[in-house]
């Protein structure tokens, strides 16, 4: 009798243990998805890129990148689900060859540019999902060793608007390229966008395809060209965070950001 009572509370033991450690794994599957942020920017209304993505998935976490060093930005990135490029001032342009522009552009802020730099080339190493928002596009594309236009107004005219004199936002319309993800994602080929930027797009990078432009012909979303052995990657030229929570060319962004993080983040546990 002692040994049958002896054996069935082992039995109880190691069951226990077993279940336990399959609900602490399932625990640490179902952990909320952390985006690493080139960098935050907040208004009255709260941070709207963070705020953009919690509407769809209320739990993501972040991180800034920005009040790291580089060195610390890439060791932070390696413990993220995703990377999330933001808006923000010009690129130096000696980055991509047009210094003699440099009267065309703003301050350039060089830690910013040598953190995006560095983490956007990481997170393609590491074929992590990597979403580019105005700024954020244009720094990808610099990444992939392409050229942007100083000042569109200067280099393009000003057939669109892509910000006003005031330098407000200006909205305008946005048309999207069949045969691409953007347009699989969204089921719209054109949409009225939020945008605020006098640079963009001039030689795209390498391995990029425009996905949409505006009336005057200025890539206003890439991708890539080939997605065999690649990551996600999407940016768009204008704001998708500002846009209404059910506009396609908004919440199509943001929840295939989110999908595409936790297919990352699984294909990561099955690694380890």
């Amino acid at each position: 009798m002692k040994k049958i009572r002896l054996s069935s509370i082992v039995f109880l033991l190691l069951t226990g243990l077993l279940f336990s450690g399959c609900t602490v794994q399932t625990k640490k599957k179902e952990a909320p998805l952390k985006v690493a942020i080139t960098k935050l920017k907040s208004n009255k209304y709260g941070n709207t890129y963070r705020d953009w993505l919690r509407r769809y998935d209320a739990s993501v976490q972040w991180v800034e990148l920005y009040p790291l060093s580089v060195d610390s930005a890439l060791k932070v990135l390696k413990t993220c689900d995703g990377l999330l490029c933001t808006g923000g001032g010009d690129l130096y342009p000696g980055l991509y060859g047009k210094l003699d522009e440099a009267d065309k552009c703003g301050p350039p802020d060089r830690h910013r540019d040598s953190i995006e730099l560095a983490v956007i080339h990481e997170a393609v190493n590491l074929k992590m999902p990597l979403i580019g928002i105005c700024r954020g596009l244009q720094v990808i594309n610099v990444a992939m060793g392409g050229t942007l236009y100083t000042d569109l107004p200067t280099d393009i005219g000003t057939k669109v608007i892509h910000r006003t004199k005031e330098g407000k936002p200006a909205w305008h319309e946005v048309y999207i390229h069949k045969n691409s993800e953007v347009y699989a994602i969204s089921r719209v080929d054109s949409g009225l966008v939020y945008s605020h930027h006098h640079q963009g797009i001039d030689k795209l990078g390498q391995g990029l395809k425009v996905s949409g432009r505006t009336a005057d012909s200025l890539p206003e979303a890439i991708e890539w060209a080939d997605t065999i052995g690649k990551g996600f990657l999407m940016a768009v030229q204008f704001h998708p965070e500002h846009g209404k929570i059910n506009a396609p060319l908004s919440k199509s962004f943001a929840v295939k950001f989110i999908g595409e993080m936790k297919a990352y983040r699984i294909k990561n546990v099955e690694r380890k």
